[in-house]
């Protein structure tokens, strides 16, 4: 099971200093990427991502993050199959962040 991730929730986690921040990893197409994303993710296409899997660090936490959230569980299906421990969903994707999180967030 992929856990799943809010919005505020995802927020929470990166501003409390007590736990290790997750890296965001933005698995949408690059034209969306560079339309809107949340800053300090990293990109890596859905279809790149079996191919560049070593570019992650396996030590850290990870969320996955896509446009509404579907993309991004199937890629986090990808990399807990590939062993990677503590894998993340942020559900809703960036469109519920806008929403929630950032609304001065350019949505599509």
């Amino acid at each position: 099971m992929i856990p799943q991730l809010g919005p505020g929730e995802l927020r929470s986690w990166q501003t409390d200093p007590t736990r290790t921040p997750p890296v965001l990893v933005d698995v949408r197409e690059p034209w969306e990427f560079e339309y809107c994303r949340i800053e300090g993710s990293v990109l890596i296409p859905l279809g790149e991502l079996a191919a560049r899997m070593d570019e992650l660090p396996a030590e850290r936490p990870l969320v996955l993050v896509c446009h509404h959230g579907n993309r991004s569980w199937f890629a986090a299906v990808m990399l807990r199959e590939a062993g990677f421990a503590e894998v993340h969903n942020l559900r809703g994707g960036v469109e519920q962040w806008a929403a929630e999180v950032e609304p001065t967030m350019k949505r599509y």
